[in-house]
């Protein structure tokens, strides 16, 4: 069959305008649903995200004698499991339901609709990748490999904790930008490969460039501070970096916080109302 008789059917890929609609319409969707569909997709999410998370800790584990930036895009790579999780099973995530900002300027969702949606989806993202964390540390998996998941996973948090305020802020802006750039993507894909494709180059280089995302690191650093209080394993660990800083109130205070707020500067902002003032703002005639 010729390209040209493909296009009739629908399969050609949706332009940037088209793009800007559906993320419009996407985002009216989104803050329309009712409150226990909006938060049990948000628990899915979370998990998704933390399962990513284990995938990556996993595969980088005991990596030591890789180039630095060969492990950090092996686990970009593998990392890609979560959004691909969420977008193709479906799930709410707090970072990509930022785009709803377009809507928003539309005046399509309101204000009380918008901050409603992101609450709603921010506390199950949390608990869906606090609760993760928690099992995979009952079931002691950090144990795997001679202990190598359990060292990676105390260092990935104590580097995460480890960072100055405004510093996890402006990576938190870039990790964003680049989460909803692979969600703006999959808004133009007319197949489940095409969205697959979408997503992992975007996040793939927001992990190796060591970029921070809020709900990553609602799984990332609880593992950590979880597997650091077992202090058998601990103390029988060795190379282990410095984990004074690895503690509940940095976590909270020093990551989340600005991490959060750098993720919806750079999802929210330069993206989303960066798209609708493109594609959607109102023109005069003429």
């Amino acid at each position: 069959m010729a390209v040209d008789q493909l296009t009739p059917l629908g399969l050609d890929a949706l332009p940037p305008p088209e793009m800007a609609h559906k993320a419009e319409q996407v985002g009216v969707t989104k803050a329309g649903l009712d409150t226990a569909t909006t938060f049990a997709l948000s628990v899915l999410a979370g998990a998704f995200i933390a399962m990513g998370a284990v995938f990556a800790t996993t595969t980088t584990a005991g990596g030591g004698d890789l180039p630095y930036g060969v492990a950090r895009l092996l686990g970009g790579l593998t990392f890609s499991l979560g959004l691909i999780l969420v977008i193709v099973a479906g799930a709410e995530l707090f970072t990509g339901n930022n785009l709803i900002v377009m809507a928003w300027a539309s005046r399509r969702v309101s204000t009380l609709g918008l901050l409603r949606n992101w609450a709603i989806v921010y506390l199950g993202n949390f608990v869906g990748a606090i609760a993760t964390a928690a099992l995979l540390y009952a079931g002691r998996q950090y144990e795997l490999g001679g202990g190598l998941i359990g060292d990676q996973a105390v260092s990935i948090a104590a580097t995460k904790t480890g960072y100055g305020w405004w510093q996890a802020f402006v990576l938190g802006m870039f990790c964003n930008a680049l989460v909803c750039m692979a969600v703006w993507l999959c808004y133009s894909a007319r197949s489940t490969a095409d969205k697959i494709l979408a997503i992992i180059p975007p996040i793939a280089a927001f992990v190796a460039a060591g970029f921070e995302h809020s709900v990553a690191n609602m799984y990332f650093i609880p593992y950590g501070l979880f597997v650091k209080s077992d202090e058998a394993f601990i103390s029988a660990q060795q190379g282990l970096p410095d984990l004074s800083d690895l503690t509940w109130s940095n976590f909270l205070w020093g990551s989340l916080v600005p991490v959060t707020l750098g993720n919806i500067v750079g999802g929210a902002l330069m993206v989303g109302a960066i798209y609708w003032f493109i594609y959607l703002r109102p023109r005069e005639a003429g």
